[in-house]
């Protein structure tokens, strides 16, 4: 019998063994790379030199750079709140819906994402252009008399980041909600709770899990989706994610690029790092 369970474990580590070597290889192995790339300088004309230095992390002080992390924190910030209340909507009155509604809402949902996500940004690019399709709508039906010229501003960059990250939301909010026991609201009201007063003390309760989840999975790529201000916001929105990529595009300083993506691989740690003290705060009041 003792043979037989070493042989099953045997057989199960080789079977493991690919996922490990991906990881190593794939995962740990960049980040290590990239941790010690952050702290080498910059050669005068291409690739690095062996010198260790902090100069990398201390230039993230200059008050260009540290602006656009503060730009980049207040476009993710706007974008999430935004998505947490669009898509806590959309969820919980998704799981709601009959299951044939369901699967239809589900696949509306889905579809989107058959396309290139370049392509889905180039579509607001028809919308939000001067004389556009929205500019039609909006003077046809009388509400302007000018094109607003909405493309390459602030706000088409954020209906760009919650276009991108709202099915995240839906989704992560929609699994909560469809395993949520109904009988305990139900109890709520039966013990004289108003309908507001249920919600908030058991719904949202019990739901909160999948909008933090939601919030993560929105907040975090939010900080690096350059290519969303790039597309809907031209040159007017720089984030972290731009200044990387012309840190190693164009102007090819390396390290400086890899202290970028290290301290924003720390915020989004630190993103992390809160949303499981809150979870497993939440849940631990939960059980008192």
């Amino acid at each position: 019998m003792k043979k037989k369970k070493a042989a099953g474990n045997g057989a199960f580590k080789w079977f493991v063994m690919p996922i490990y070597l991906f990881t190593l290889f794939f995962v740990i192995g960049p980040l290590i790379y990239m941790v010690i790339l952050s702290f080498l300088e910059r050669e005068e004309t291409w690739g690095v030199t062996n010198t260790f230095t902090f100069g990398n992390y201390l230039s993230i002080f200059d008050p260009i750079y540290l602006k656009t992390f503060a730009e980049s924190l207040r476009l993710a910030l706007i974008s999430t709140v935004l998505v947490a209340f669009f898509g806590y909507v959309f969820g919980y009155f998704m799981a709601k819906l009959k299951p044939r509604m369901r699967k239809m809402m589900m696949m509306l949902l889905m579809i989107p994402f058959w396309t290139n996500s370049l392509i889905r940004l180039y579509g607001w690019i028809i919308i939000f252009r001067a004389n556009g399709t929205l500019d039609s709508v909006l003077m046809a039906i009388g509400l302007i008399k000018e094109p607003l010229k909405l493309l390459y501003t602030y706000p088409a960059v954020v209906v760009g980041m919650i276009y991108a990250l709202i099915p995240f939301m839906i989704l992560s909010v929609y699994s909560s909600v469809e395993k949520m026991d109904w009988h305990l609201v139900e109890a709520a009201r039966d013990l004289g709770a108003t309908p507001a007063k249920a919600f908030w003390t058991v719904t949202f309760r019990l739901t909160l899990p999948g909008l933090l989840t939601g919030i993560i999975l929105t907040f975090v790529p939010s900080m690096g989706l350059f290519f969303i201000a790039d597309i809907l916001g031209g040159n007017k929105v720089v984030l972290v994610g731009n200044l990387i990529q012309e840190q190693l595009m164009k102007v090819h300083n390396w390290p400086f690029a890899a202290a970028l993506s290290v301290v924003l691989m720390l915020i989004m740690t630190v993103m992390i790092w809160a949303y499981r003290k809150i979870a497993k705060a939440d849940e631990l009041e939960a059980r008192l």
